[in-house]
């Protein structure tokens, strides 16, 4: 069983997919579909480990990841070519992530911002899914044995842990796996990150500092995918700004988080680089920039939308759409068990 090269990556279904979830993901998923093999997952699993207030029940879980699913194939990710589908489906997910709960150090979940950003001061009161939350996420991904992973900045450390994971056990049944034809005693790949673009931490339109959010109580601070053009243009044109032109260089941002931000989703927008959209709008006001920004956001999203909503308005064509990604994902992961189960010392019926 060589290894593949394969991206995985999976957005989670809480609703209200905006601007940030696109630049962030989506758009970069559509250009690795060129030159990879990839698997995309709406991870529903990862959506219940919050409070149920959060993910909002059985009804929006299941709408939510509807919609995710709609936003994919929506921005040109072809599910007859790669695999769209939701994580719950393949039990492989749960089952891997029990043996790496085996693997992995509580020292090295101790270490995880992330949770302390999301449990908050009542620590004691998160889930234990939400602490195990990376394991889980080192699953998906070994899972595949996928050997590239499309991240945010706010999962390298995750992602860090899933390589600790397959070395630690690459290392723990190193004489098992060589015994299974793996010379190397290598199972699991280091799967490498991919962080490409020039807008991948994508800020609120009312406060550069802030990342674009969908739990920000102003829908005024992002762009929803299923916005309408006039929408787009209302928010962009109330966009928070500062006084002063923009300037003609990448260094004159310094200090100005939303001018930044903005020509950091232009140039994403553009597939441009920030310094070539400094170049051609410098030294102008920001209503001339923001009316191009508005006539280029429209010009990409709005097809979008259109495009999910009748997506959307047909549930049962989406979800077939996510059983056949399903079945073809656990064609590719049920290999992986039972080779990690035979390698475990797992008793099974071959």
């Amino acid at each position: 069983m060589a290894i593949v090269e394969r991206v995985f990556s999976g957005v989670q279904p809480t609703g209200n997919l905006h601007l940030g979830n696109y630049l962030g993901a989506i758009v970069n998923f559509v250009k690795l579909q060129e030159t990879y093999s990839c698997l995309y997952c709406v991870v529903d699993l990862h959506a219940i480990t919050q409070g149920i207030d959060v993910w909002g029940g059985p009804s929006e879980l299941a709408r939510n990841t509807r919609e995710v699913t709609a936003a994919f194939i929506a921005a040109g990710i072809d599910p007859k070519k790669h695999i769209v589908f939701n994580q719950s489906q393949v039990t492989g997910h749960a089952e891997l992530a029990w043996i790496f709960n085996c693997v992995a150090r509580v020292g090295w979940l101790n270490r995880m911002t992330q949770f302390k950003e999301k449990a908050g001061k009542d620590r004691e009161n998160a889930s234990v899914g939400l602490y195990d939350y990376p394991v889980l996420m080192a699953a998906d991904i070994l899972l595949y044995r996928a050997t590239h992973v499309p991240v945010g900045e706010d999962q390298k450390q995750h992602l860090e842990l899933s390589r600790d994971i397959a070395q630690k056990f690459n290392n723990d049944f190193g004489d098992s796996i060589r015994r299974r034809g793996f010379n190397e005693g290598s199972f699991f790949p280091q799967p490498e990150p991919l962080i490409t673009g020039p807008a991948t931490r994508v800020m609120s339109l009312r406060d550069g500092t802030k990342k674009m959010s969908k739990s920000d109580a102003s829908d005024n601070s992002r762009i929803n995918l299923t916005d309408d053009a006039e929408t787009i243009a209302q928010k962009i044109r109330k966009a928070k700004t500062d006084p002063e032109p923009l300037p003609s260089e990448e260094k004159g941002l310094e200090n100005r988080p939303e001018a930044e931000n903005l020509v950091g989703i232009y140039a994403a927008l553009a597939g441009r680089t920030k310094a070539d959209i400094l170049r051609e709008f410098g030294g102008g006001q920001f209503s001339s920039f923001k009316n191009s920004l508005v006539e280029l956001c429209v010009a990409k999203l709005a097809p979008i939308a259109s495009e999910m909503k009748r997506l959307v308005a047909d549930p049962g064509h989406v979800d077939s759409i996510l059983v056949d990604g399903a079945d073809r994902a656990r064609a590719i992961a049920d290999e992986t068990m039972k080779l990690t189960r035979d390698i475990v010392g797992f008793v099974r019926k071959h």
